[in-house]
């Protein structure tokens, strides 16, 4: 009877559990289902109209919602060829998807995506070359000629950019005023010297309450995009002939002026791979902070302004662009693909998303046009990304950029948290002559 009794109280227990787990079986079927779903094209019935899917990670909402918008007036004017565009999350979470979709051979028709990982893509097998269409295009010529470094690669050419960027110095004219800064430095000296002047300690506890510049703290892509531009205005390079060229005096130059900086006492570090939040520069807790238009600051209340990077040897800036892929599917696709980029990068689609979005134009006809220029006089500050879109140099997009762009962060980091920025270097050359042998 006792055991009758126990088995009785267990039963009632067996079952609930044997439902829950039949439940979590039938959720996680679900959701893998769903994972799938998201990455086999959608099926058409055969109406001689061609079906494009194209995944991007263009963000805020309002973007996404120009584009789609820019998408659909494709759409209408071509009712042979119909663009389906998915929004598949941001860079860093867009990537594992890519690469699952593409080792499962169920790619997007279309990608949206960071040209650093071109050479990726290209030892895949993944991607299609676009000179065939390209070099024939009278559009070749109105795209901007720094943006072929990011597109070019062994011969080829296998992206277009769909927008552009480079990083500014967004200031405080306030905060500069209140300081007595009468100019806006021009170079590395004349920057140093105004950061010092703008880092205050008014309660007089021997800690600023404002500092000169936000740095950012990190070794991830964020760091080395806004450190670049001071290594391409001393003539540096972290690259030659294809390999990793770290140690040379014209990073170390730039490594060590950072540094500098923070020697001063004049710069805040942001939280670790935050040094893109904008909270410190709208409360008035740092006076200049180094981003781009994309910039939630140019939105805002705050009265700012936006100066070039400082120049060294010369005027530098790096590239931020977006570029567009044409996965390799089948030839009818792929000359479908082939007359919507001809429209992404066409002055009248440029002058219109670049106007709405923030991002600059990479047609030279369209940030020549009357529409964007009545553009740049309503936002002054825009001419200064403009004019250094002239002077951006591009990162390298070999098969081997994350790992260089990773052992470069940590060389940066190191640095700024006191390292010589000669061993920095020389420790990050080591591991990527590893790498690369």
């Amino acid at each position: 009877m006792k055991t009758i009794y126990i088995l009785s109280q267990i039963i009632p227990y067996l079952r609930r559990i044997t439902s829950l787990l039949q439940s979590s079986i039938l959720v996680i079927c679900l959701c893998f289902g769903l994972v799938l779903s998201g990455c086999q094209p959608t099926t058409y019935q055969d109406t001689g109209v061609i079906h494009l899917t194209l995944w991007h990670s263009i963000n805020p909402p309002v973007n996404r919602d120009l584009f789609q918008k820019l998408v659909a007036r494709f759409n209408q004017a071509h009712p042979d060829i119909q663009i389906e565009s998915l929004y598949t999350g941001q860079l860093d979470q867009q990537l594992p998807k890519i690469l699952t979709a593409v080792v499962g051979n169920v790619p997007p028709d279309m990608l949206f995506f960071n040209p650093q990982i071109t050479g990726q893509l290209v030892e895949l097998g993944a991607i299609q070359p676009l000179e065939g269409w390209l070099d024939k295009s009278p559009l070749k010529s109105e795209i901007l000629p720094n943006c072929f470094a990011e597109m070019q690669l062994d011969g080829h050419i296998w992206s277009v950019p769909l927008l552009a960027g480079n990083v500014g110095v967004f200031y405080r004219p306030d905060l500069f005023k209140a300081a007595g800064i009468t100019e806006l430095p021009k170079t590395w000296q004349e920057f140093r010297e105004v950061a010092k002047k703008l880092t205050i300690d008014r309660d007089g506890d021997q800690r600023p309450d404002q500092y000169g510049l936000l740095m950012p703290l990190g070794k991830g892509e964020w760091t080395v995009a806004t450190w670049l531009p001071f290594l391409f205005s001393s003539n540096g390079t972290v690259l030659e002939n294809g390999h990793p060229h770290m140690v040379n005096a014209n990073a170390i130059a730039a490594l060590q002026f950072w540094q500098d900086l923070i020697k001063d006492g004049s710069t805040k570090l942001s939280a670790p791979e935050r040094g893109y939040e904008e909270d410190d520069f709208l409360a008035g807790r740092v006076a200049m902070q180094l981003t781009g238009p994309w910039t939630f600051i140019m939105k805002s209340q705050v009265d700012f302004g936006v100066m070039p990077i400082p120049i060294n040897i010369r005027p530098g800036n790096v590239l931020a662009s977006g570029n567009m892929f044409v996965m390799k599917t089948t030839p009818e696709k792929e000359q479908a693909a082939s007359k919507f980029l001809e429209y992404l990068i066409s002055e009248e689609f440029q002058t219109e998303w670049s106007i709405g979005s923030g991002f600059l134009p990479i047609n030279v006809k369209s940030a020549q046009s009357p529409a964007y220029q009545e553009f740049i006089k309503q936002k002054p500050v825009m001419k200064v990304f403009v004019d250094q879109l002239f002077v951006s140099d591009a990162r390298p997009i070999i098969p081997g950029y994350s790992r260089l762009s990773d052992s470069l962060g940590r060389a940066i980091e190191s640095t700024i948290l006191g390292a010589s920025p000669e061993k920095s270097l020389k420790e990050a050359q080591e591991r990527l002559d590893l790498i690369w042998k």
